[in-house]
Parts: structure tokens; sequence; C-alpha cells
């Protein structure tokens, strides 16, 4: 997704740029979640460190976000029907040999006793997921629940360190003696702990090697190959999958440039893509000469995609290939360049999940790319989730192929908790199902089926709040982590913790997932939080998208329960070393 995570609304819709700049080839999801640890937010994690710097400072005398009066104790969080840590443990005897059913999928996970850990900077992409998987852990680096959620953990000792990548910190995380002890804590002789994660490379597989641990993704080999956008086009290709009206090609010059695309016939506006990278970072718009010397250094001598510029609605989807063939998500659309969001131009700043994302000729369209691709990857040895960028032609209706994301999302979030979801199991459930010890065999065009006909009954959004600010600050007070209501004067109202944003009930109701607390820092970029919410948060205005006014109220509302007092001089470089890190998306 556009991570979703995924790429740039300014250089591609269908991609969400974030604004980083990576240090190795970049990935796309995305969506996980601060786009960096910094060294500036090191004084949070060495908590002697932070603490003497924040006690300097004056805590605000009113708390900036309203709350509700408590009126007795917090009954538990839980739904009967789906909390998997209510569950026993099954008998070996009744362990299932062959699963053949949704039923029996519920049963295998609800009695799991296999640890799953996700690993990460937040939990965001798969949080509330473990309401379905007994034995499912988040390892975070962030914890935004300051320790009070009951399977999130975070190591204590963090100390002074910077991190160059979303792989760094989650190799990080795996070495660390903390996370170690609790990974192995009460193991059963013989068991390995299954661990996944958004961003992983040679050395997360080494290491889980080393420790015991299986990592149930494809490998990361494979999963470079696949990231590269012109090996997606050539998948696609053969697949009898269509893109954009577009030629393959190597950088060299204008001349070359124009010569291709006037052979390839694309016209005059051209989208120009190098094979790695956000899309925000590496998708030119090219019109004219000035255009090509304006972004040639960053061109020449790549293989690159050069595409007809097309007038299009960027969707995104997350599926998974399974031995049973490809089960399809969901289709969202994109939020991206919004000001009040992120400070970048076409950056992706979330996703929606309404009834009408798509016609059904568009999405009978969408839903048969998604397979075909699902069916070629199947030839690479690729297992598991995946997420595409489809692009919808708004003049021609057309759909096309736009990105593959070999990973888990940012769309993730609002895939795991669809009427869909709650009918059958969350998607992610087939993943891990396909890398689990257990022999299954389903009726794929059969889930997929009843999924379509539900496509239509749920409202999702998700949004994430960004720094748009030049400000360097310490942050000295934060809203909390949990869930918000409109009170009777519409104002935002801090209602109750929250392990989740599964228990929303309608629009006047939001879940805030806090990234950055007390003692950390906030610069321009930086990723201070997301918000979901059911309900829409953006509306097509003057056939452009636009934030929806109680959008902006929420945004006006979170914004105003973060308070910090402005770092200046060597200090202010210090606290942006590092952004560009892209942690979970």
């Amino acid at each position: 997704m556009s991570a979703p995570s995924t790429q740039p609304a300014d250089t591609k819709p269908s991609a969400k740029a974030t604004g980083t700049t990576e240090a190795k080839p970049a990935t796309k999801t995305e969506p996980a979640v601060a786009t960096a640890i910094a060294a500036a937010n090191t004084p949070a994690a060495n908590k002697a460190d932070s603490k003497a710097t924040a006690s300097t400072v004056a805590t605000p005398a009113a708390d900036p976000m309203p709350r509700a009066t408590p009126s007795g104790p917090e009954a538990p969080e839980a739904t009967v029907g789906t909390d998997a840590a209510f569950a026993s443990t099954v008998p070996a005897e009744t362990v299932l040999h062959t699963v053949r059913n949704i039923s029996e999928v519920r049963h295998f996970f609800r009695t799991n006793d296999v640890p799953i850990f996700f690993i990460g900077a937040t939990p965001f992409n798969l949080l509330g997921l473990d309401r379905w998987v007994r034995n499912f852990t988040y390892i975070s680096y962030y914890d935004a629940w300051d320790g009070a959620h009951p399977r999130i953990f975070t190591p204590v000792h963090k100390p002074y360190r910077e991190f160059g990548s979303g792989e760094e910190i989650n190799n990080w995380l795996l070495l660390n003696a903390e996370v170690r002890a609790r990974m192995t804590k009460d193991l059963r002789p013989g068991t390995r702990p299954k661990v996944a994660m958004v961003f992983f490379d040679e050395e997360t597989e080494q290491i889980c090697d080393e420790l015991g641990y299986d990592l149930i993704l494809p490998s990361a080999e494979l999963r470079s190959r696949l990231d590269s956008k012109i090996v997606t086009t050539e998948l696609g290709n053969e697949a009898g999958v269509a893109s954009v009206p577009n030629v393959l090609t190597t950088g060299s010059d204008w001349k070359s440039l124009r010569k291709a695309a006037d052979d390839a016939e694309l016209g005059d506006e051209l989208v120009v893509q190098t094979p790695y990278g956000d899309s925000g970072k590496t998708t030119f718009f090219i019109n004219d000469e000035a255009d090509w010397d304006k972004h040639s250094a960053e061109i020449v001598g790549e293989e690159i995609k050069v595409m007809r510029r097309i007038n299009n609605l960027p969707v995104a989807v997350e599926a998974v290939l399974t031995r049973s063939g490809t089960l399809v998500g969901p289709f969202l659309t994109e939020l991206a360049g919004h000001n009040d969001l992120t400070p970048y131009k076409g950056g992706w700043c979330g996703n929606e999940m309404h009834p009408d994302v798509l016609s059904d000729n568009q999405r009978a369209q969408a839903t048969d790319l998604v397979k075909r691709m699902g069916d070629r990857l199947s030839k690479e040895g690729y297992r598991g989730f995946f997420e595409v960028d489809v692009l919808v032609d708004t003049d021609t209706d057309k759909v096309y192929l736009g990105e593959l994301n070999p990973r888990i999302s940012g769309a993730s979030a609002i895939t795991n908790v669809t009427a869909g979801a709650y009918a059958d199991v969350p998607l992610f459930l087939f993943h891990l199902l396909e890398y689990m010890d257990v022999e299954f065999d389903l009726d794929i065009d059969e889930i997929n089926a009843r999924w379509e006909a539900l496509s239509g009954a749920d409202v999702w959004s998700q949004m994430i709040i960004k720094e748009t600010s030049e400000t360097v600050e310490l942050l000295t007070a934060t809203p909390a982590t949990g869930q918000y209501y409109l009170d009777a004067n519409g104002a935002l109202v801090f209602s109750r913790p929250a392990m989740d944003w599964h228990m929303l009930q309608n629009e006047s109701e939001a879940f805030f997932l806090r990234i950055y607390g007390p003692g950390d820092y906030r610069w321009k970029g930086a990723d201070l939080g997301i918000l979901v919410t059911k309900g829409r948060l953006q509306l097509e205005r003057n056939g452009s998208p636009k934030l929806t006014i109680r959008a902006k109220h929420f945004i006006d509302s979170i914004r105003a329960g973060f308070a910090g007092i402005p770092v200046g001089g060597e200090t202010a470089v210090d606290a942006t070393a590092g952004i560009g890190v892209k942690t979970q998306w």
C-alpha cells in the first residue's frame, strides 16, 4: 500500500511515502510505525537521563486532553467469543491433524501452545491479533501502555543507540538479553518460538537460526528481489496482469528517455520509477527536459520503469498465498499528502475501508489481478502475506497493477478488524497457518466469495499523525494510549485505557496509539501516533480528496495533548540525528 506504508501520492498516488531516507534499498510498508528511532529518542530509553532532563521543565498546569471521570473499577477488556488469552490448553489427543474449515482454524489457534512473537518498534500492524491466537506476544521497542498491556514486552534497559533502519531495530531487539529471556521463558524442550516482523534481513535470519527461532517469513533474499518495481512489473506481465502502459529501460539522458516513451506511445507526461525505495523518493514526474535535469542524478544508470501518467485512484489490498490458494483481503483507499497529518508532499498518512472503495466491476478486476499475482509468486517460492497497490484509471475504469509489497503492511491494522475477519478469522491467521506445524486443506474460493459478499458491511479508517512544524522539542506531556469519545459538547475526551481498537462501536469513538511519550523528542516528520476510528475521514471535493471536518477535529484535539520545551543549538542537531529510519510501515 501507498505503509500504506506504502508510497507517494505526490509522485505516484499508489505509494506511501514517509519522507524518510533509508540506508539501504527501502522497503515499503510500511506501514510499521514510528518513522525513526533517533538519537533524540535515547533519553527516553535511558530513563535516568530522561527523567533528570524532564524534571527541570514545569508540567502544564492543566491537562490539555479532557478525560472522563472514572465511575468505578475498569472491567477487563475481553470478548469471550474471540479472546484467546482466556482459552485453556487442549489435550494433545484432541489436536486436529488436518484443518479443513474455519471452525477448525479457530479451534487450532485458540488452543495454540507454540509461542508466536511479533517484533518491531511498535505492535501497531498486528495489534489485537492476540485476541485470536493463544500465546501470541508483541516484542516492542516503544511501549505506549507503559507496562499495562499484558501481551506487550519492552526491554527495560535501552542504552543510547542510533538505528539506521527498521531491520537494525528488530535485530537489536532479538539480541537483547531481556528479550531473549522472555522469548524462552517456560519454553518446552524441542519447541521453537515463531517470529514475525515487518523488516528483516540476512542478519535477522542468522540470529534466529542461532537462537533456535523460526522466522515465519519468506527469505530475505527472495523478498529483496520481489521488492524491485521492475521485477514486479515483469512478474505481472508473465501472469497476464496489466500495469499502467510502460516501458522498461535504463536511465541515460533526456533524448533516450523521450525516444523510449515515444516508441511506447506513452504521451508527453511521464512517471519514472527506479527499482527500490518508497515511491515518494524514487518516483519522478517528468514532462519536459527541465524536469529531467532536476531528477537525472537519481535516475541515470538505474533500471527504470517509464509510465504514462494517468488520473488514478490508488487502492491497497492485502492477501495471503497459501498451499490452498490466495486469500484476498478488503480493498482500502489511502490518505496521502494531507498537510494536517504530514509535512511530506504526497506522503502516505492513513487508509480507509468503506463500501464504495470500488465498484463491483472494479473489485472483480482487482481480485482477479491479486489472485494472478499470487499464482505467479508461488512459482517464485513465495509463501504468506503480501500487499498489492492497485491503480484504478478513473477515466477508463480499468484496473492496473501498481506495486507489490512482499510483507506485512500498514493496512494490516484495518484488515484484521473487518466484518469478514469477525465472521471468519483475521487474514493474518492464514499466514500463521501456512508456517505452523499443521496440515490444512481449505476451500479458498468459498472463503473469498464470502468475504467479497461482506466487503460493504464495514467502515474503518486510520490516520498516522506526524509532527508538521519545524520545532524540535523535549516532550513533557502526551495524550494517553486508549479509547476516546466525542462528548455532548463535541470535545474529544479520553474515555479509558484500551488494548487495541477492536472495541470501537461508532464514528464518535476513536482509539489513539501513542508513539512518543514524555522524555522523548519530537521533530518535523516524527510519527506522534495513530488514530483509528469507525467512520470516514476523507471525502472527495472538487475532484480531490479532502479531510473531513471530523477528521480535522480529531487531529487538532490529539495535537493539543502534546506539550514540550524547545530544544536549540547543538542539542537540536543531536535530537534530529537518525531521522529517516523506517520502523514499522
